[in-house]
């Protein structure tokens, strides 16, 4: 039998071997295989790059040229929302968190980024719809966001039947018309209300996001952590118990991507933040609250320095080496304490 198999295996060897030998057809292979891996390496290094900061103004400046329209109070906001979706769906190789071939299928850093900075866009587009669009409580959503908010809280990982970056294209597309509409003189409609209370609300958004990934960053060494889940109030209860101190750590294989992570929620927050510096300054000055506004984004572009060495390092606290996610954790937290000044300001000054 095992004759029989090592002649037919002989016989196909000999009728797909290529001319002028079998050693020049494996050579050929080696080098197409070794072109296309040093290849698909090179893309998949472009592709990790994170995307560059950009102007707030002269991207408010560009969007409202498109449609021949000046400044109105809510443009700054609505284009850098356009301009942080466009750059998930355009930046060089695309969206990659539904990538399933490669170089996207093995790259992890980008998809983690785009992950952060979606996070943001879908916080600010609730904040959107249901607040900055409206007067009050009772008056009737934009169309435009009725369409953008949902699509841009669809699965952040489906390749097909929709993918993902086609539903997100509709919401960009929606928001493109969200503009349109608050910049024309002639449309009563729609609108962009810039107060201090609707402000504060999205800011308890972002105020609870920040401080979730400061605490993920900070947990890439072991922490022992007093629990404080029901602190303050003496009838809080919950549904489980719980020890009254807590081991916690972030897994090793995770502690590049909650950094990623926080770098693209921090990217999208930063021009964010500018945006709003445009868009509420009456706001923010009548409650006397511009510098704290102007620390949140100096610690918000402080958390984009370059990373200089080529892995995200995990050394101890006071160790030998650097640990970025709490380089990382240390920006966040006084961004965080930044923006709870700021929410009080708004709320009570």
């Amino acid at each position: 039998m095992v004759g029989w198999f090592r002649q037919k295996f002989g016989d196909l060897r000999a009728r797909i071997r290529w001319p002028g030998g079998g050693g020049l057809a494996r050579r050929i292979l080696l080098w197409g295989f070794g072109v296309l891996a040093v290849f698909v390496i090179a893309l998949g290094i472009y592709w990790s790059w994170e995307p560059d900061p950009f102007s707030v103004r002269l991207n408010t400046a560009e969007k409202l040229a498109a449609s021949g329209n000046d400044y109105v109070i809510g443009a700054s906001t609505t284009s850098a929302m356009i301009r942080v979706a466009e750059t998930l769906l355009d930046k060089p190789g695309g969206y990659l968190t539904n990538d399933i071939m490669p170089p996207g299928i093995y790259l992890d850093n980008i998809p983690n980024w785009e992950f952060g900075a979606l996070v943001q866009v879908r916080d600010l587009s609730r904040a959107m719809r249901e607040s900055f669009s409206r007067s009050q409580s009772q008056s009737t959503e934009d169309p435009d966001l009725i369409v953008a908010e949902p699509n841009l809280h669809f699965d952040n990982d489906s390749w097909i039947f929709p993918a993902t970056e086609n539903v997100y294209g509709e919401a960009v597309e929606s928001l493109y018309s969200y503009l349109a509409g608050i910049s024309d003189p002639a449309n009563s409609d729609a609108q962009f209300f810039a107060r201090a209370d609707n402000l504060a609300t999205w800011l308890e958004d972002v105020e609870t996001r920040l401080g979730s990934l400061s605490q993920r960053l900070s947990a890439s060494v072991l922490q022992n952590r007093v629990n404080t889940d029901t602190a303050g109030e003496p009838a809080a209860a919950r549904s489980t118990p719980a020890d009254s101190e807590i081991q916690v750590r972030t897994p090793w294989l995770e502690i590049d991507d909650i950094f990623y992570e926080a770098r693209g929620a921090t990217w999208a927050l930063m021009h964010f933040l500018q945006a709003v510096e445009v868009d509420f300054e009456a706001v923010v000055e009548d409650k006397n609250a511009g510098a704290s506004l102007r620390q949140i984004i100096r610690e918000l572009e402080a958390s984009q320095g370059t990373v200089y060495f080529p892995v995200i390092l995990n050394g101890s606290g006071f160790g030998t080496f650097a640990n970025h996610s709490l380089t990382m954790a240390n920006y966040i937290s006084r961004a965080n304490a930044a923006i709870i000044d700021l929410r009080n300001l708004l709320e009570q000054g």
